[in-house]
């Protein structure tokens, strides 16, 4: 299993979309370094969801329930979407004020690449940002 975090505007689509649809495609990706990274999702992955916008916090926790296939929206074949179910809403958002202030998470593409919308989370982040959100 490997864990994510992937970026949305909460106006366009939530966290809350998400758990009310109880599944959907994680779409509209374009930057290629991120949908490199939605390539290499597999099925039983786990994922962070982030607020972008005023909310600025992961805020809730996602599984991978497809293997990438073609945006069914695009004609360009670069572009690909996932599948996402909802499996809960952290304790408490955990804000991107919170990890730029800790050194533990200084590596980290949200702390180095902050306009990427997918990238990988180590198992150590994970755990960690788990524990800053009393989960």
């Amino acid at each position: 299993m490997a864990y994510w975090l992937a970026k949305t505007e909460p106006d366009t689509f939530s966290y809350a979309d998400l758990e009310r649809l109880g599944k959907d495609r994680w779409n509209g990706v374009r930057n290629f370094v991120a949908l490199r990274h939605m390539r290499q999702m597999q099925p039983g992955d786990m994922v962070f969801i982030y607020h972008t916008g005023k909310e600025k916090a992961i805020v809730g926790i996602a599984e991978v329930v497809s293997l990438p296939y073609p945006d069914p929206e695009s004609d360009d074949s670069r572009f690909i979407v996932v599948e996402f179910i909802p499996k809960r809403w952290l304790t408490r958002p955990v804000t991107l004020k919170e990890i730029k202030t800790s050194q533990a998470f200084a590596d980290w593409e949200l702390v180095t690449q902050s306009r990427l919308s997918v990238m990988p989370v180590s198992v150590d982040n994970w755990q960690k940002i788990l524990v800053l959100a009393d989960n």
